[in-house]
């Protein structure tokens, strides 16, 4: 009878990376990044861009992706490195074309963001459904079938780092945002699955949960009397900017996040820790 001794079970152990990259150095990788002509999406393609990445926005106005990405910072290997595609992610179609276009252009993707999201607001008992079925159709099946058209490439390539927005809206309820909330949360529920299946196949799958961000539209929709009152309701008294969003799209999209994976980053202030 053979007995199985610790230096048995310790040469059996699998060993990570014997240092971790720390610099959030994004240079020859590619990344993906959707709804990235304007807001939350935009800054984290110049954040991304700043770091060396090649970005592909991917907007459903073409020409704004295209205007967006000439505007990003140059890498080390020049202008011109970076892309706009026109992407309607409700039409699986429009999709795959994207995914494939992107990968002809660039050879490949390393990194996703699904960033492209909308909001309808409305007590639920007024809610066309319409609207219902058109959030859901954008913020949480939009999602998916970016991420599993790009994540197929990843898989084949053997790495790859998807991150998904999502919201506090997907945690707690919100007054007038049931298709957002169930949305969000949807995200939330795919990208754990996404993560427990691609995990060991090298790419991870993670969220990013903001709370009210400081875009153009972000100010429109909160500069009331019900901004103030949300505003004050989380622990450090006031919204995100754009470029704290992009931070943690960037600490999960990077190599020091590798043993991360189906967690959900909230950038909400602790609004949700109540």
């Amino acid at each position: 009878m053979t007995t199985s001794t610790s230096t048995d079970f310790a040469a059996a152990l699998r060993q990570g990376p014997d240092t971790v990259d720390l610099t959030n150095d994004f240079s020859g990788r590619t990344a993906i990044v959707t709804g990235g002509a304007s807001g939350i999406g935009n800054a984290i393609a110049r954040a991304l861009a700043v770091r060396g990445a090649r970005v592909a926005i991917v907007d459903v106005r073409a020409e704004g992706a295209a205007a967006a990405a000439a505007a990003l910072p140059a890498t080390e290997a020049g202008d011109g490195v970076h892309a706009g595609f026109g992407c309607d992610v409700t039409d699986e179609s429009s999709v795959a074309g994207t995914i494939a276009a992107v990968t002809e252009h660039f050879d490949g993707i390393d990194v996703l963001v699904n960033c492209a999201g909308i909001v309808a607001l409305a007590p639920a008992e007024d809610l066309e459904p319409g609207a219902w079925a058109k959030t859901i159709d954008v913020n949480l099946t939009g999602t998916y079938r970016v991420a599993q058209a790009a994540g197929r490439h990843m898989l084949a390539a053997g790495y790859g780092r998807i991150v998904n927005i999502a919201s506090q809206a997907a945690h707690v309820g919100i007054d007038g945002h049931a298709a957002y909330c169930a949305s969000k949360a949807g995200v939330i529920g795919l990208t754990r699955v996404l993560a427990l299946e691609w995990g060991g196949r090298g790419v991870t799958v993670n969220t990013v949960s903001p709370t009210v961000v400081l875009t153009d539209l972000g100010r429109a929709a909160w500069a009331n009397e019900n901004g103030i009152r949300h505003q004050d309701e989380i622990p450090t008294g006031r919204f995100a900017t754009p470029d704290e969003i992009a931070a943690a799209v960037l600490f999960l999209a990077g190599e020091s996040s590798a043993m991360v994976n189906g967690a959900d980053l909230r950038v909400d202030g602790g609004f949700t820790i109540r």
